[in-house]
C-alpha cells in the first residue's frame, strides 16, 4: 500500500480537504467605487454599500462637539438612542451608522473584514469633520465598535479625530486566549463557518438593566445567533485592535465596568498599559464599580455618560464620577505604589 493511503492518513486528509473547501468567508462588498457621502439616513461607502445612519442633534444650536459612535458586536446603532439624546440636550451631536453586518445593513450576520470596517470609519469621519468644520470630532468605539476604531488609529492613515472614548473595547485577542480556545475556533471557522451559536447557557450578564436586555432581545434586528466564521473574523479584529494600541497618541478616554463578564478584565488592563507613555498625559482610565459591559446603558449609566461629556468640554479636568482614581489603583500593583 502507498504510505499516504495509510488508514490513519485518510482522515487527516479528509479534514485538510474539508478545511480547504469551508474556509471562512467575508461578506459581498458593494457594488462598485464611489465617492463616499452621507445622506439624511445612509452613510455611503467608498464600494458603494449603503449603511443606515442615525442622527441626533441639539436642539436650536449648533453642536459644540460631535460625536461618531460605533456599536458592538451582533447591535447596532440604535444602541446609541438614549445616549445620544442625553448628549444632545448638553449641546453634542451624535452620528451612528449599523456597521456591514449588522443591524439593517446589507448581508446581515456575515463578517465584512477589518480593512471595510476601518474603511467604512475614515469615510465617516472625513465626512463629519467636512461637515462640521471647526467643531471637535470624538471618536466613540463601544466593545466591537472599539477594537474597529483601536484599528483604524493604528493604521497607515488614521481617521481625522480631536479624542477617541472607548467604552469597555472589544480587546480579548488571539495573545490573551487560551490555546484550546484558539484551536476550537479555528477548527470551527474552517469546517464548519456558516454554523451558528448563541450565548444561551454561558451565563453571562451584560447589565444590570434587565429591562433593556429584554427589549433588546425582541428587537428582530439584534443578532441572537453568530456564524463562527464572523466570531473567527471579530477575533481577527482584536488581535489588530490590541497590536495597535502602543502606537496611539490621540487624546483618550477608556472606560470599563468591574463587573463586565464579557470582555475580561486582563485584556483590558494589558490594552491599558500598553497605551504610549509619551501619551499617558492624556489618556485617562476610568472604572466603574458597579458598571457591566454596556456601561451606556446600565441603570448607572447617566454616570458614565456625564463623564464623557464632561471629557469632551475639559479633557483634562478631573472625571466626576472618580472613576479614574479607581481605575489608577486597579492598573499600578500595590508593590509599585509603596516603592
Amino acid at each position: 500500500m502507498h504510505r499516504l493511503a495509510r488508514p490513519g492518513l485518510i482522515p487527516v486528509l479528509c479534514l485538510a480537504l474539508l478545511a480547504a473547501a469551508c474556509a471562512p468567508s467575508l461578506a459581498p462588498p458593494g457594488p462598485g467605487p464611489t465617492a463616499p457621502r452621507l445622506t439624511a439616513d445612509r452613510l455611503i461607502a467608498a464600494d458603494g454599500l449603503e449603511l443606515p445612519l442615525r442622527v441626533w442633534l441639539p436642539e436650536g444650536e449648533a453642536p459644540r462637539a460631535v460625536i461618531l459612535a460605533l456599536h458592538g458586536f451582533n447591535f447596532y446603532s440604535e444602541i446609541f438612542e438614549e445616549p445620544a439624546r442625553y448628549w444632545a440636550a448638553r449641546g453634542i451631536a451624535t452620528y451612528a451608522y449599523d456597521q456591514r453586518g449588522f443591524g439593517a445593513a446589507p448581508y446581515p450576520g456575515r463578517w465584512a473584514g477589518t480593512p471595510a470596517m476601518i474603511a467604512d470609519l475614515t469615510a465617516a469621519a472625513r465626512l463629519l469633520r467636512a461637515r462640521h468644520p471647526g467643531t471637535p470630532l470624538y471618536l466613540l468605539g463601544d466593545s466591537m465598535g472599539g477594537a474597529v476604531v483601536l484599528a483604524a488609529l493604528g493604521s497607515a492613515e488614521p481617521p481625522p479625530n480631536d479624542g477617541t472614548i472607548l467604552v469597555a473595547p472589544a480587546v480579548w485577542a488571539r495573545s490573551t486566549l487560551p490555546l484550546p480556545h484558539r484551536l476550537g475556533l479555528w477548527i470551527g471557522a474552517h469546517i464548519l463557518p456558516w454554523l451558528k451559536v448563541s450565548g444561551r447557557g454561558l451565563k453571562i450578564q451584560a447589565s444590570d438593566n434587565i429591562e433593556m436586555l429584554r427589549e433588546l432581545g425582541r428587537d428582530p434586528l439584534v443578532i441572537k445567533e453568530s456564524r463562527i466564521d464572523a466570531i473567527h473574523g471579530l477575533v481577527d479584529l482584536m488581535d489588530a485592535a490590541l497590536a495597535a494600541a502602543p502606537r496611539i497618541e490621540t487624546p483618550l478616554l477608556l472606560l470599563y465596568g468591574a463587573k463586565d463578564e464579557v470582555v475580561p478584565e486582563g485584556p483590558s488592563l494589558q490594552l491599558w498599559r500598553d497605551l504610549p507613555e509619551a501619551a499617558r498625559g492624556r489618556q485617562r482610565r476610568a472604572l466603574y464599580q458597579d458598571g457591566w459591559h454596556l456601561l451606556l446603558r446600565d441603570l448607572e449609566a447617566e454616570v458614565v455618560l456625564n463623564d464623557i461629556a464632561q471629557w469632551i468640554a475639559d479633557d483634562r479636568a478631573p472625571l466626576p464620577s472618580g472613576a479614574e482614581a479607581k481605575a489608577l489603583a486597579r492598573l499600578i500593583p500595590r508593590s509599585a505604589e509603596a516603592e
